[in-house]
This record gives structure tokens, sequence and C-alpha cells, in this order.
């Protein structure tokens, strides 16, 4: 794999910036995903702004953006309508008053009716809170202790759960029986105990676990599309099997649609796939690009905190900007965005690359549903994390991601990463981008051959 940038050149003020920030800053940055190590090598790219679907790095280099802040841009940069709410409130209102005000229940009049299985809904800040609540409401309303997750999903970085994300193949236990791999070092290995590990898109698996373990599982967590490995989407069936195995042993069916939710559709994937889980974690589309996240579900589940017994706690949960957002989000959403449009050209994109890998005899696929979607670079199907570890190739997206930024058009450098589009997309950028990735295929083709 490459470790540098097709011409240094271009990121010169990038690099200078970051040899500063790792003076003050540990690794230079203030999260893992936008680390050297998490693919930005030699060196992350440093942005100056963005407006709509492009963004200016510090270098003065313009990209028709895919990164979009790992989600969150689902209008693009600086949407006026959503900006212009925040602002006024701040002005006119505040920011924090530690009590609760009237815009909240506003907001959460909001969410019940935009998705299908919130009954009752309490706001946070970020969607590591909203798991960490699932999981602590699952476990007092089953009287269990034991959580499911899938290897290769990624839901926040509580110790309790920040768990076989990416784990090493070699410690991760045998294809049948994964066990639970800690992210890294610091966190406890008593907590990995109350996990049990399982395979995307392995049903027979899950009927195993249960049937071990059915009466000590409190949830199942998952999201309803893979995200967090890429983009890999729930075989036909699987996700209403999952719901009928938790009716059947009595666990919560949680799911995290951090990721997924307001971006699918309004009502979230839940709303697009038909199946209803019993908890929701939401968070980056809900702001519109601020910070803010919601947790709701079920009444009977939800009641744990009203007197709390379960506590959901946080100094800034319901704070006046996060609900400003999230209101001129979901108002926006549910007037005046057209989905059928952003369908268009995120099916007319993804349908768009794959005709041209197709074409140029580059194997893989691209693999998603509307404005979320991962190119793999693969012989072989992607149905799970081990899948996409032994047989996606890490080298040829690096490669295709160089020659996409040199040409002007922006996405993570992680072939785990996604593509997105928001709103604010439109054909002339599909064009772009379609006629550069055409350029860059060629890239891969040709330089892959000096790798073999």
């Amino acid at each position: 794999m490459t470790d540098q940038y097709l011409h240094p050149e271009r990121y010169a003020r990038s690099l200078a910036l970051y040899e500063e920030a790792l003076k003050v800053i540990p690794g230079g940055v203030n999260s893992t995903a936008r680390a050297a190590f998490s693919g930005w090598v030699p060196h992350p790219i440093f942005a100056k702004g963005g407006k709509g679907s492009k963004l200016t790095d510090v270098d003065g280099n313009v990209y028709i953006d895919y990164l979009l802040g790992l989600g969150p841009a689902i209008f693009g940069h600086c949407p006026e309508n959503i900006t212009e709410a925040v602002v006024e409130k701040i002005r006119s209102v505040g920011t924090v008053f530690a009590m609760a005000t009237e815009a909240e229940v506003g907001l959460a009049q909001q969410i019940i009716s935009a998705i299908p299985s919130v009954e009752t809904v309490r706001v946070l800040n970020t969607g590591t809170e909203g798991v960490l609540y699932a999981l602590r409401l699952a476990r007092e309303f089953t009287g269990r202790s034991k959580v499911v997750r899938f290897e290769g999903q990624y839901h926040g970085f509580s110790d309790g759960i920040y768990w076989s994300k990416h784990p090493d193949l070699e410690s991760a236990g045998p294809d049948d029986h994964p066990i639970a791999v800690p992210q890294g070092p610091g966190v406890p290995a008593e907590m990995g105990k109350s996990l049990i590990i399982a395979q995307w898109n392995d049903l027979a698996m899950i009927e195993e676990i249960f049937a071990h373990h059915g009466d000590d599982i409190a949830a199942i967590i998952t999201e309803p599309i893979m995200c967090n490995t890429g983009c890999i989407l729930p075989e036909p069936g699987y996700l209403e099997d999952l719901r009928q195995i938790c009716d059947r042993y009595g666990s919560v069916l949680i799911f995290d649609e951090v990721i997924t939710g307001f971006r699918i559709a309004l009502g979230g994937a839940q709303s697009k796939l038909g199946v209803t889980p019993d908890l929701t974690v939401m968070a980056k589309g809900l702001g519109g690009g601020f910070p803010v996240a919601a947790l709701g579900g079920r009444r009977d589940i939800m009641d744990l905190a009203t007197n709390g017994k379960v506590s959901i706690a946080g100094t800034y949960s319901g704070n006046a900007i996060a609900v400003a957002s999230a209101i001129a989000s979901l108002e926006y959403l549910s007037t005046e965005a057209t989905y059928d449009t952003l369908y268009q050209h995120s099916d007319r994109l993804r349908e768009g690359l794959n005709s041209l890998m197709r074409a140029k005899g580059v194997p893989g696929a691209v693999v998603g549903m509307g404005p979320v979607f991962q190119v793999w670079f693969t012989n072989e199907p992607i149905r799970n994390y081990r899948d996409a570890a032994r047989h996606a190739s890490a080298e040829q997206f690096r490669i295709w991601f160089e020659e996409m930024l040199d040409r002007g058009v922006l996405f993570h450098p992680g072939h785990f990463e996604n593509l997105f589009l928001s709103f604010a997309h439109d054909e002339q950028d599909i064009d772009v981008t379609l006629a550069q990735a055409s350029e860059s295929f060629d890239a891969v083709l040709a330089r892959s051959r000096q790798l073999v």
C-alpha cells in the first residue's frame, strides 16, 4: 500500500499544520477516524471550509465531498435553513439552561411522527450515549446481562460495546464461534464476558446462540444496514428473522441508526426495510451537521427512565443548539426535502460506478442503498466483516482514493468507511465524479499491475 499522496505539493499546508498539531494534540487530530493510522497517510488533509456539496482544504484544493463529516452533513455544508435556525436561537434564547424547554417537546413529537418504532424519546448528544443507554434499558427491562453484537459494526466507544469492530482474525476465534476482541488496550477484559459475538447475515449462528444462551440475552444490537465495514446490506429476510428470534426469547431488538437514520428515509432504514425494532439510536442525520442524538422506542421500555430507575443523564442533552438544529432538519426533511431526487442522484452514481467497473474489467462492486454505499475491490461477495477482511483489497481502494483525491473528489481513504451523498449534490456533481472515476479506475488497473 502506498504511503504518499500522488502530488504531495498539493497538500503542503496540510502537512505543515499536521506537524504543528502533533506538538499539541495526540496524533495530531481529535478523533481516530482522522488519524494517519486510519488511512490519512502520510498526514491528514486539513479542511478550511465547505459549502453545499463542496469542501475546500487549507491548500485551496476544492473537492466534491462524499465524506460529509462521516455522515452528519446530510444537507451538505452550511445549509442556510439549519444555520439560521441555530443562530437565531442562540441570539434570542441562549444555549444551555439545565431546565426543560418547550422546544424539546416539539422535537420529541417530530421524532415520534417520523420513526415508526418510537413511542417516546430522549434527546442526547452522541450516538455513543444512545447505545450506552439503550443497552442499560434492555438489561434492566429483561433482567438479563448478555448482548449479541456483530463483528465489523461500530456502536460507539464506550467500554462495554467497543469490541470486535475490526478485529485481527488471528485472535478473533473460528468463523463459526467468534470471540470478543477489545478494540484496543484500556478496555477492561471482564466487559467482554457480557458480549456474544456473531457474524452478520448468518442466521444459523444466531439461532445457535439463542439455543444455548437465549435465557441470558438481553438484546441484539445491530445496524439495519451494516455501515461500519464499508456498506453491507442485510440479506432478504435476515432482519425479519432477528425480529422473530427476539420476540421468541423475550430479548430487545436495538437498531443503531446513527448512520442510516433520516438518511435512508425520513423514517430511517427500518421504515424502508419494514422491520420494527424495540429501541432506536439516532444521531448523524438528525442535526444537519450539528451534534445531536436521540434514543427512542417502546413506551414500556423507555418508561424505565421516567422516574429515574434507569438513569439517562447529560448536562448538554436537549441544549438549545441541538434542539434547534434537529427541529429545522426534521421540518425540512418532512416538507421540502425530496428523497426521490436524492435516490435518483445516488442510484445514478452507484450504478454508474458499477458500470464503469464492469466495462473496464475492474474486479469489484459498488454496494449500498440510496445515499450511502462503498466501492469494494474484490472478486468475492461480501456478506460480513470476515469476507471483507479476507477478500476486499485495501491496496486497490487506496490507489482509487489517491487518484480521485487528485482529481477533486473526496471520501475517506479507508475501504471500511462509506461514501455519502447529500441533498446538495446535483447532476453536475455526478457527471464530474463519474468522469473522474473513469480515469481513476484506469489508474487502479495500471498501478495494480505494478503491485504484483
